[in-house]
């Protein structure tokens, strides 16, 4: 039963031509060293090439680390992955065209391996519809060099679905924390769970083979049963990381804290407040959206705010915070270590959030946003050239109760002063949000209509929500000019609320 081996020796296992796997959260959850050795084997001896990389979220440091070891001309063929937003290196082969390459969402991947385990044509759901993954606009695929349909669509029932198609899984590269003289794996010291098992089971069903990346070993029979993550079954080959420091980081920013995993729980005292700026303004509006008890899912990027805001108030238990990762409560972290909590109450399975979130668990999502429309169509995957991927995105907005975007009203370059007596934009951002048509459609405002949801969007000089005719301007910050400041920085004139509100001065203090 010796399964130890080395990272050099396991990505020799790796063939030409192969479909792998791999299980992270930016750097949380992330087997660096074994994409490392894959990348380093491919650098001097040419193989393993030709590959299919098939990644839920993106790996990675926004440099070269994660993922992009595999960013290498000729290494791979294809890649199929939700969240491209911190691999510069496999976004250029996207752009470039230099490899096949699909987006789907990340949680739709998670929920897809159960499809591949128990060998079913595919995976059957509601998500995606009238969005970017709709074969009828661009059916999940990236560039030109992208010709294959992954996604159908099929009626059941009179009802349209989206089937995302199967394929085997060759090798699945996961990450755990200790190992023992049997294979089995536990968690113990991750801030994240992920997809560990189904993906496991996935490349079983596919005779592929499953290797895991792990800080240390113990002797047979000593992980308390409850602590095992996969058996030892599902395992075949265990590497234990030699630089633990720089390839077994529990965060980008950590390499450990028993704070993120539950081990501890830290002081509160260690808090830091949200800095006053654009994005306060906007986590303060955003927050008193929230109701009592309300189950909220938190977005990267500016919706990270509502989060800090809630825990300066002490009133993060006043609500059951979750992210996408698998994580709820505690105090969620930012840039560039989202996904991850310290002091968390819950970490459950990465999948298994998103089997809740599908079911329409989520009472308030906030989310980014980079582009809406008058019809409310949301871009967030795809703009000014860039590849950044609908992450879980798509699984989340279509299916909590409500949405609440959160963005600046336009980027770059934007400068505000902020008081009491409300804000006054002393320099325009270069970009514009709020355009006449989407780049991507990455949200669809005609399926939120259909399904009775409530969208609104908080930015810094004004609130708009989502109406059967259209955007509707609904409140506008004290200081601000209505036509300098807001019609004029948009591709579209919105309707006007007859009693227009004011934005609560508080969001400024």
């Amino acid at each position: 039963m010796n399964k130890l081996t080395s990272a050099a020796e396991a990505a020799k296992l790796v063939r030409d031509g192969a479909t792998v796997a791999t299980s992270g959260f930016r750097m949380a959850g992330s087997p660096e060293e074994g994409m490392e050795a894959l990348g380093r084997r491919f650098r001097e001896s040419g193989h393993p090439g030709d590959l299919t990389l098939v990644f839920s979220s993106a790996q990675g440091d926004s440099e070269m680390r994660g993922l992009d070891h595999f960013a290498q001309k000729g290494m791979l063929r294809r890649v199929v992955g939700g969240f491209f937003g911190v691999n510069p290196g496999i976004c250029q082969l996207v752009e470039g065209n230099a490899v096949q390459a699909y987006n789907l969402p990340q949680g739709q991947i998670t929920r897809l391996y159960h499809a591949i385990a128990t060998k079913q044509p595919g995976l059957l759901t509601r998500v995606g519809l009238g969005t970017f993954l709709d074969p009828r606009l661009e059916g999940g695929k990236m560039n030109r060099a992208t010709t294959e349909d992954l996604i159908e669509l099929m009626t059941v029932d009179g009802k349209e679905y989206l089937l995302y198609r199967t394929f085997p899984i060759h090798v699945a590269l996961i990450r755990g924390t200790t190992a023992d003289e049997r294979g089995n794996i536990s968690m113990e010291r991750e801030a994240v769970r992920l997809e560990a098992l189904p993906l496991a089971c996935a490349a079983r069903a596919s005779n592929g083979i499953v290797i895991v990346q792990v800080e240390r070993m113990a002797a047979a029979h000593t992980i308390p049963a409850r602590q095992v993550e996969l058996p030892g079954y599902l395992v075949d080959h265990v590497v234990v990381c030699e630089n633990p420091r720089e390839c077994h980081r529990q965060s980008l920013q950590r390499v450990y804290s028993p704070a993120y995993c539950g081990e501890i729980r830290a002081p509160a005292s260690g808090l830091v407040p949200l800095a006053a700026s654009e994005r306060r303004i906007i986590a303060l509006r955003a927050a008193g959206e929230i109701r009592e008890n309300a189950v909220v899912n938190l977005g990267s990027g500016i919706p990270e705010g509502v989060g800090v805001v809630l825990a300066e108030r002490g009133m993060s238990d006043s609500v059951y915070l979750s992210l996408e990762s698998g994580v709820s409560g505690g105090v969620p972290e930012t840039q560039p270590d989202f996904g991850i909590a310290a002091n968390p109450d819950a970490i459950i399975r990465h999948d298994d959030q998103f089997l809740f979130y599908n079911a329409g668990g989520i009472d308030t999502t906030f989310l980014a946003f980079a582009q809406v429309d008058f019809n409310g169509n949301v871009n967030v995957s795809r703009f000014s050239g860039r590849t950044v991927g609908c992450g879980g995105f798509v699984d989340i907005a279509q299916n909590a109760r409500e949405v609440i975007f959160c963005g600046t009203f336009t980027s770059g370059g934007l400068k505000t002063k902020r008081g009491t007596d409300g804000i006054k934009i002393e320099q325009e951002g270069r970009f514009r949000k709020f355009v006449s048509q989407v780049e991507q459609v990455t949200f669809s405002g005609d399926f939120a209509k259909s399904i009775g949801q409530r969208v609104v969007f908080v930015t810094e000089r004004c609130v708009l929500e989502l109406t059967a005719d259209g955007l509707l301007l609904v409140e506008v910050a004290l200081g601000v000019d209505l036509q300098k400041d807001i019609f004029d920085q948009m591709d579209f004139r919105p309707l006007v609320a007859p009693n227009l509100r004011t934005m609560s001065p508080e969001c400024f203090a």
